[in-house]
């Protein structure tokens, strides 16, 4: 009798490894490839439903961890969030794709991504800096930019991303420069003196071969000749005398916002 019940459990244990239930074949019936996963995000990604896409691309991920699909998946997660004007989540999927697959042929997009980000973040800062008090603006979002596009350069200097990005680097230069003019202006008008002629020094150490370096020098002889200080006067004329009529590059009209896309699997 015991040989008889061991024998029944045994065939029964049998039978469930052997047959599926119902619940696994209908998840193995509903199991969806990574390829139609990634296309179905992408479809919905061409609609403009970036958050839906970002959700599926999530899927993907959660799905299928290790595979190609995956690593791309974090770039259009990047790139959406981009797209529906979510910076800060858009900058830390970057940084995951560039920790997590520093190796990826794709990488240097994720540094041109994350400059593109902060540029544009940076082009409304700039582009109203003398509606508001100066001396309480920090361009940081300009700094980043320039810190990304130049990393970019500089490990990928024979990138498709790298000739804009050294377009957008010369152009955030010569803005910095800019909004340090805009300050120095701000305390000249102010009467603090000691602190217009720093800020507009510091554009000469800072960002030499600008535009703004001829208005840095004109506000440091009007402020230190409202200082009575004549010798550091006449030597900031002299400096700007010397260099009137010398070519320097300009780059204030700002590039053009391209949509730089990549198809790797077709």
């Amino acid at each position: 009798m015991r040989h008889s019940l061991a024998l029944f459990l045994l065939f029964a244990l049998t039978a469930c490894t052997i047959f599926p239930s119902p619940s696994d074949e209908k998840s193995a019936a509903n199991a969806q490839p990574a390829k139609e996963i990634y296309a179905e995000a992408m479809e919905q990604m061409d609609d403009g439903n970036y958050e839906k896409a970002i959700k599926t691309f999530e899927s993907l991920q959660s799905r299928y961890p290790y595979g190609r699909y995956a690593q791309q998946a974090q770039l259009e997660i990047a790139y959406a969030y981009y797209k529906q004007k979510e910076p800060e989540s858009a900058i830390a999927a970057a940084d995951r794709f560039i920790k997590q697959y520093p190796n990826n042929a794709h990488v240097d997009y994720a540094y041109y991504l994350k400059g593109l980000i902060n540029f544009n973040e940076d082009l409304g800062l700039l582009g109203g800096v003398s509606k508001q008090d100066l001396s309480e603006r920090d361009p940081n979002a300009a700094r980043d930019a320039f810190g990304a596009f130049k990393e970019l350069v500089t490990r990928f200097p024979d990138s498709k991303y790298a000739p804009d990005s050294r377009l957008r680097m010369q152009y955030l230069v010569n803005a910095l420069a800019r909004y340090e003019i805009h300050v120095a202006n701000y305390y000249l008008r102010r009467g603090a003196y000691v602190a217009a002629a720093n800020r507009a020094k510091g554009v000469l150490t800072d960002y030499p071969q600008t535009p703004a370096m001829f208005d840095a020098l004109q506000i440091m002889v009007k402020a230190y000749d409202a200082m009575g200080m004549k010798d550091l006067r006449d030597d900031a004329q002299r400096v700007l005398d010397k260099n009137k009529g010398a070519a320097i590059p300009v780059a204030s009209q700002s590039p053009q916002d391209e949509k730089p896309w990549w198809k790797i699997w077709k």
